[in-house]
């Protein structure tokens, strides 16, 4: 399990260092809530971001805290109950920084360069790789999150889904480079139960460019 540092958003390794950590923030948004408007109304964006996200921020921030006195005691039993609570809240923190970065009202249409070669690559083409994780996401049952991710030990990119808050990397290894988020949270206000509407209106805001960066980003 990971989480992101204050300074630079990259991934940290987490419990060793809670003793000297500053508090998590909720990030600020690259654009208003409203710009990415029709695809995802200004009322889901602004709930999403300064409700549902800052909840897990401030859970997590509270649950470090007791983790940190459970470390302090040597409590081992408070540090095991303490986990799911670490794994849900910080998910959800690492899982919607990213998801903000991925979106853009300069979005949509296909990457370019590199990113647009592996996935040509490892997909077949990109009609193929939307298929394949739109999929992936509308068959997430209940909650959960579909992810385009970055197998480094293999050099290739995986589809792969995960549950609740999981966060991709600290449970399947793979380096995340673009998340879905398909918690109701995230399309009901202007979707309702039609979670595929949501998934056809969502690629016309996908972030190349970031997702591009990431890529690079992780190959290094």
């Amino acid at each position: 399990m990971f989480f992101f540092s204050r300074s630079s958003a990259k991934l940290v390794a987490p419990l060793g260092c809670l003793v000297s950590r500053q508090k998590h923030t909720l990030p600020d948004l690259p654009y208003d809530y409203a710009a990415l408007e029709p695809h995802i109304n200004a009322e889901i964006m602004q709930l999403h971001h300064s409700k549902h996200h800052a909840t897990y921020v401030n859970n997590l921030n509270v649950v470090e805290e007791k983790y940190k006195e459970a470390l302090a005691k040597g409590d081992v039993t408070a540090q095991v109950s303490l986990q799911p609570a670490l794994k849900f809240n910080g998910g959800g923190h690492i899982n919607h920084t990213i998801f903000w970065t991925n979106l853009s009202p300069n979005g949509g249409g296909e990457p370019k360069g590199e990113l647009l070669e592996a996935i040509k690559r490892d997909f077949g083409s990109f009609a193929n790789f939307k298929e394949k994780l739109t999929a992936a996401s509308v068959g997430v049952q209940g909650s959960g999150w579909g992810w385009l991710g970055y197998n480094k030990e293999q050099g290739r990119l995986q589809i792969a889904a995960c549950a609740n808050q999981d966060p991709l990397q600290g449970t399947t290894g793979l380096i995340p480079l673009l998340g879905i988020d398909v918690w109701e949270h995230a399309y009901y206000l202007q979707y309702k139960n039609v979670r595929p509407d949501y998934l056809k209106a969502i690629w016309n805001v996908i972030n190349w460019e970031n997702v591009s960066s990431r890529y690079a980003a992780c190959k290094k």
